[in-house]
């Protein structure tokens, strides 16, 4: 048998593993490799502890690879955040020093044990008891003080002798808070354990001035200063942008959907990680913004997500990517930020927080070519006769769905494809829809498509827009797919949704997690390379079915949940855009030449 390569056995028979050192981490390793024995020289009980062994620097290695190296900016941070921590420290300790009141109830109750004789003149050892704990608050104060005296002497001592040992502790906490890359026994280490001591003396020293009750003290030592820059100004309270965000969020003047409404929350939160927590909203202006937009088109995809940015700013992600190299956000998700600020803009603007919208104009011009294309009819036939819709190994993760087995999936992931095929809904739309959005009028089977959940069902529903809100017939198609046989399938197991096991994801998103694995599934079976194919494919179809069969966009844009029609028309009458039965006619005329389903019919 052929040993592995990274299994070495040297003189005397004893068993290595030879763990090889990533390119991009040997600048912190001595040499390519390192050698660690396995502790035997039986060749079995060292392939054992060889993978081990590997699996362990493989962590280290995804740990290291996580984190990035120590900059400038990180020290002065450091030094900061340690003098103000100490300082702060003191302050929640002075607070829990005892009060002249204390002293004096202390006292009291001494001298009530006194005379109900627990405490005797004649009797040491109760004498020394009773005023044990009077003591020990008497000389809580200068006690502290000593101990404070004492560490500032000894940080002296040891900062004159290049000894670190009194910092360690708080260097190595910072290192792991901020994923900084610093070798042990680095001059690095060393420079930033010699910069926290000199920072902690600081505040010793501030310490010991409050003790005489000189509040006034100010950093002495030159690295010692304030890590950022001051914000420009100071919002009143109630002023500050994230404060008026919740006010805009709880108006929610247009009426977004809760998850529109949070990503919104994200986005402005990142210009507030642009200019302060403090600024205020009356300062929004051009040059901010400005500025903010520049940031973000150098900013990296799911840069929040990732340990290689923890504890960083916006400014810091930037500059620390040049070095990393992560992909870029995409302009249109440069203009989804400006459009969340924007939005947030107009409402302050309209309550007179500011005079005008700084984002007007800011937004990048859109990259106007097709980024979804609709399915061909070889694709959809390729598709649908694809193991998710015929058979699969098994329906219980993602990587077994291209597999052709006997495993039938019937549930959303089988029925939202085929339903979006002929009816151009978007796939949340279907996955959220109760039961009873399935029904029967004037003879027509619809979908009521709302953001009303039904009473039996406490799954919240959201929409787009509220043009979205339309009832659309069942295609005849999907009635002899059997549809309704499902629909029935699903009341008669006491399910109040049409899919209860579509579910969404973190951020409350329908369908999206789906949706994902759909495009890859599509890849797997060689249907689709890079982008253009995805489930809004089927969507795109419907739309190009429908101009095929003769109609104009504006006859059937409310269809698929688009404003359509004459603002000023729009608010007259009270019948639906489209009668029912027109409507079921349009639909019906959504078809796919040569596209052949027969196998998918139930019989």
């Amino acid at each position: 048998m052929t040993r592995r390569s990274n299994l070495i056995r040297r003189e005397g028979g004893t068993y290595y593993a030879r763990i090889y050192i990533p390119a991009e981490l040997r600048d912190y390793f001595p040499s390519e490799d390192k050698k660690i024995s396995l502790r035997t020289k039986d060749e079995a009980t060292a392939k054992l502890r060889l993978s081990s062994e590997v699996n362990k620097w493989e962590v280290k290695f995804a740990d290291m690879s996580a984190r990035r190296r120590l900059t400038e900016q990180d020290k002065a941070v450091a030094v900061w955040e340690h003098y103000e921590a100490r300082l702060q420290d003191d302050v929640e300790k002075r607070r829990s020093m005892p009060t002249d009141a204390d002293l004096e109830r202390e006292a009291e109750l001494v001298w009530q044990r006194i005379d109900r004789g627990e405490i005797r003149s004649d009797d040491m050892v109760s004498m020394i008891n009773g005023y044990a704990d009077l003591e020990l608050l008497k000389r809580a104060r200068q006690d502290d003080a000593n101990l404070r005296s004492r560490r500032l002497a000894a940080l002296r001592r040891d900062l004159a002798a290049g000894q670190h040992v009194l910092i360690g502790e708080s260097v190595r906490d910072f290192i792991h808070r901020h994923r900084l890359l610093v070798e042990e026994g680095s001059s690095e280490l060393r420079e930033l354990e010699h910069l926290l001591m000199r920072a902690e003396i600081q505040a010793l020293e501030r310490t010991l001035e409050r003790d005489d009750g000189d509040y006034s003290g100010h950093p002495t030592d030159p690295v010692v200063k304030p890590a950022y820059a001051a914000p420009r100004e100071i919002a009143a309270p109630g002023q500050s942008i994230m404060e008026l965000f919740e006010v805009y969020a709880r108006e929610n003047p247009r009426s977004i959907t809760l998850d529109t409404l949070a990503q919104a929350r994200r986005d402005v939160r990142l210009f507030v990680d642009h200019v302060g927590t403090t600024f205020p909203v009356a300062k929004i202006d051009k040059r901010a913004v400005r500025e903010w937009k520049a940031l973000l088109m150098l900013y990296p995809v799911k840069a929040a997500e990732s340990k290689a940015f923890q504890g960083m700013k916006i400014a810091q992600i930037v500059k620390h990517n040049a070095e990393v190299g992560k992909p870029m956000i995409t302009p249109r998700t440069v203009n989804r930020h400006l459009a969340s600020l924007g939005a947030f803009c107009s409402w302050l603007v309209a309550h007179g927080y500011i005079d005008s919208n700084p984002t007007e104009g800011m937004a990048l011009a859109k990259d106007k070519r097709k980024k979804v294309f609709p399915f061909s009819t070889d694709q959809m036939n390729l598709l649908f006769q694809s193991p998710l819709f015929t058979g699969c190994e098994s329906d219980e993760a993602p990587r077994f769905w291209h597999k052709p087995g006997d495993v039938k999936v019937r549930d959303h992931r089988y029925w939202v494809p085929l339903i979006m095929l002929y009816s151009g809904a978007r796939p949340a739309e279907i996955a959220q829809l109760a039961l009873s959005d399935v029904r029967e009028q004037q003879q027509i089977w619809l979908m009521d498509i709302t953001e009303t959940a039904d009473d039996e069902s406490d799954d919240r529903k959201s929409l787009k827009t509220s043009s979205s809100r339309r009832q659309v017939p069942l295609h005849k198609e999907l009635i002899a797919l059997g549809l309704l046989d499902y629909v029935e399938e699903m009341r008669s197991l006491g399910h109040a949704r049409l899919f209860p096991f579509a579910t969404r994801n973190q951020r409350g998103q329908m369908m999206a997690d789906f949706s994902r694995e759909f495009g890859r599934y599509l890849a797997r079976i060689g249907i689709k390379e890079g982008k253009g194919l995805s489930l809004y494919s089927f969507r795109h179809g419907a739309f190009d079915a429908l101009r095929r069969a003769g109609y104009l966009d504006e006859q059937f844009n409310f269809i698929f949940g688009h404003v359509s029609g004459n603002p000023v028309t729009r608010g007259y009458g009270v019948l639906n855009h489209g009668m029912l039965e027109q409507r079921a006619e349009l639909v019906d005329a959504i078809s796919y030449p040569g596209l052949d389903l027969s196998h998918l019919v139930k019989r």
